[in-house]
């Protein structure tokens, strides 16, 4: 064989061989019409009606200069107009006698509403309760014998696992899209108790409360949101983890409502320069800025200035992973916190308490009013800062502090604001203007200072040495 003929054998080779290989990835390919049959029809289409009442005391324009047209304004009794709003979304049954977990927004202040299975039927469903927190709600329809969709662990999902969404978008019935799990443990904006599973199924309106399949055919989620512009699916989708919609509607189904536990602090993520100011080598954990009184935390011992590291040993790494292993336990769970404080790690055992849902939440009329100033200046670290009065320490609730007046461009980008008032040093109370000198003028490094800002205290980072 010569050498030509040789090439021309290897190319043809190597082309073969390559087709096979893709021949064999095309084969490896998922699967979906198996899940889609067997699973299929535990997947309902959700529709509810809204009544929406009005008074109707409409003049007409010709009408609106007739001198007794104000007179009926006031004395005719009102004439009320009602209109029905509708809205489309999924859900799926997971009890033979009826039960259907959907989205709490797709049933959200809904008079009446209607679920139709696969087969056509239809059935008026009772809403036994939903929970907003978690955008989980729980049905109820009268049945026997229905088709029951499989639960399966979300925790077991993994990046990069196929997934499968079935739902009604637009009012489409059974409408199939898959996709690949492309994160976990997604926290959004104002949710601190779900960590969403990011998909890229594609997932539009009508698709919420509907479920999100593993290639065993188990639901791992239910479809509540989608990130997009333009009101249309753009390639990121968020489900909730089928074991907290399962706690949820446990305790929906047994009392109606969600009852969460709280241990009565605040917090704020770990920075770099927060966890060199607190001595930590790596930023990994949560920042207690402040503790309730009369709270859990505060009989258990715990201060503002710890950084919680880890809880009934399982590592924290932000506020979310806190807020949400102690709000989705029941009240009353003990729960024993991994601290670091000055220097060194301890264990502290708190027990949670039930959360009132209610709180109000002060208005911008309720909040302490900006303090005024009384003694001279002081320029130091790219900060102007002056002393709280007395009347205004009483109206925030302090018993000492400094005002920042003025903040330098370098101390702005590292969090300092003006308007900002310091109470405390890594965790310890300010006491007096030389304190806070003082502790300038010895640090080395990086000095957490402890400020309330718009009645909300947090820790911020101070780099000494290098203001402009």
């Amino acid at each position: 064989m010569s050498l030509k003929q040789w090439m021309v054998f290897a190319i043809l080779a190597t082309a073969l061989s390559s087709t096979q290989v893709a021949a064999a990835e095309v084969t490896g390919l998922p699967d979906f019409t198996r899940i889609v049959a067997s699973e299929g029809r535990a997947v309902v289409n959700i529709s509810t009606t809204r009544i929406q009442r009005a008074a109707n005391n409409s003049i007409p324009e010709e009408l609106a200069s007739d001198p007794f047209v104000e007179f009926f304004r006031r004395y005719a009794p009102p004439q009320l107009r009602e209109r029905q709003i509708g809205s489309l979304g999924s859900g799926f049954i997971i009890s033979a006698d009826g039960y259907i977990l959907t989205n709490a927004h797709v049933v959200a202040r809904a008079d009446v509403i209607r679920v139709t299975l696969t087969d056509k039927r239809e059935f008026k469903a009772q809403l036994i309760g939903s929970d907003e927190r978690t955008d989980v709600a729980l049905l109820k329809i009268q049945g026997s014998q229905l088709p029951v969709a499989r639960l399966g662990p979300s925790a077991r999902l993994q990046v990069g696992e196929w997934v499968l969404a079935i739902g009604s978008p637009f009012g489409l019935d059974n409408s199939v899209s898959a996709g690949i799990v492309s994160a976990l443990g997604r926290q959004l904006p104002d949710e601190s108790y779900v960590p969403y599973i990011q998909t890229d199924a594609a997932v539009n309106p009508g698709n919420s409360g509907g479920p999100l399949f593993n290639l065993s055919g188990e639901v791992v989620g239910i479809n509540s949101q989608i990130y997009s512009q333009a009101g249309g699916f753009m390639g990121i989708s968020f489900a909730i983890p089928i074991d907290v919609a399962l706690d949820v509607s446990n305790q929906l189904k047994a009392s109606g409502k969600v009852r969460r536990g709280r241990i009565g602090v605040s917090l704020q993520p770990l920075t770099q320069d927060l966890a060199q100011s607190f001595g930590l080598e790596q930023a990994q954990g949560v920042l207690i800025n402040g503790v309730d009184a009369n709270a859990p935390a505060r009989r258990a011992g715990l201060l503002a200035g710890d950084v919680v590291t880890a809880v009934n040993g399982q590592s924290v790494t932000g506020p979310v992973d806190l807020q949400r292993l102690v709000g989705l336990a029941r009240p009353g769970t003990r729960f024993v916190l991994r601290v670091w404080r000055a220097g060194s790690s301890r264990d502290i055992s708190v027990v949670s308490e039930e959360s009132v849902a209610s709180a109000a939440v002060a208005s911008d009329n309720d909040r302490p009013a900006k303090p005024s100033v009384v003694s001279g200046k002081f320029n130091q670290a790219g900060l102007v800062v002056e002393e709280v009065s007395a009347a205004q320490r009483t109206s925030l609730g302090i018993r000492y502090g400094l005002l920042v007046r003025s903040v330098s461009a370098e101390r702005a980008r590292a969090g300092m604001q003006v308007g900002d008032v310091i109470v405390g040093i890594a965790g310890e109370p300010l006491q007096s203007l030389k304190q806070f000198e003082e502790a300038l003028r010895v640090s080395k490094s990086v000095l957490a200072l402890q400020v309330v800002r718009d009645g909300v205290t947090l820790f911020v980072p101070l780099s000494v040495g290098s203001s402009e």
